[in-house]
């Protein structure tokens, strides 16, 4: 009987993570073209999804789509065309690296600063780990022959593709660049990848 009422107590004070993945509900990306600039419009929403501050989720999308921004109450407008999948794989990025937790998959986690590094705490299972470094320009100039989605590289169109997109080579990848000519010189986003084939667009 001392063993149930003591096994009783110790199952109250656990945590209840059963449905810890429900929790996390992250709103879809309303992305809106705005001329040179795409907006997107509940970056708010999603960030309280997160239970992040928006202006550090707004930082973390500018580098992940390679291009400049701005933030305005609650709106983020980014330099280029993009569309809703973007933001969302952007989004996606960041959950995996500053909210969900990498040994329970919760997202019952907090940021904190310890001896200056940015660790992520998580309540549910107490894990406790340095947030991943974002890719650098260093780890880019080594691996030359790389190609990643949501990189920019400067590429020299070499040939034309069948329905006269300018097609680019890196390493082992064809690149096809809409709106570039045989012989352009020209800054790319890679927006996807399927196999060694990468699909671009002019940065």
């Amino acid at each position: 009987m001392e063993y149930e009422a003591s096994l009783d107590r110790a199952l109250d004070a656990v945590p209840d993570i059963g449905s810890g993945s429900d929790r996390l509900s992250i709103p879809d990306a309303a992305a809106q073209d705005d001329g040179a600039f795409t907006r997107f419009n509940n970056l708010d929403d999603v960030a309280d999804a997160l239970n992040r501050e928006t202006d550090h989720v707004h930082r973390f999308i500018q580098r992940s789509l390679a291009t400049s921004g701005k933030l305005e109450e609650g709106v983020g407008r980014y330099n280029g065309n993009f569309e809703a999948r973007d933001f969302d794989a952007a989004i996606e990025e960041y959950t995996d690296e500053y909210v969900r937790c990498s040994e329970c998959g919760l997202p019952d986690t907090r940021l904190v600063q310890e001896s200056g590094t940015t660790m992520l705490r998580c309540d549910a299972c107490g894990a406790f780990r340095p947030v991943k470094k974002s890719r650098s320009t260093t780890t880019t100039k080594t691996q030359q022959d790389d190609v990643e989605a949501g990189e920019t590289y400067t590429v020299k169109v070499t040939d034309t593709g069948r329905k006269g997109d300018g097609v680019a080579h890196r390493g082992d990848y064809t690149i096809f660049v809409p709106g570039a000519s045989e012989g352009d010189v020209v800054d790319i986003y890679i927006k996807n990848i399927s196999g060694n084939l990468a699909f671009s667009r002019l940065a």
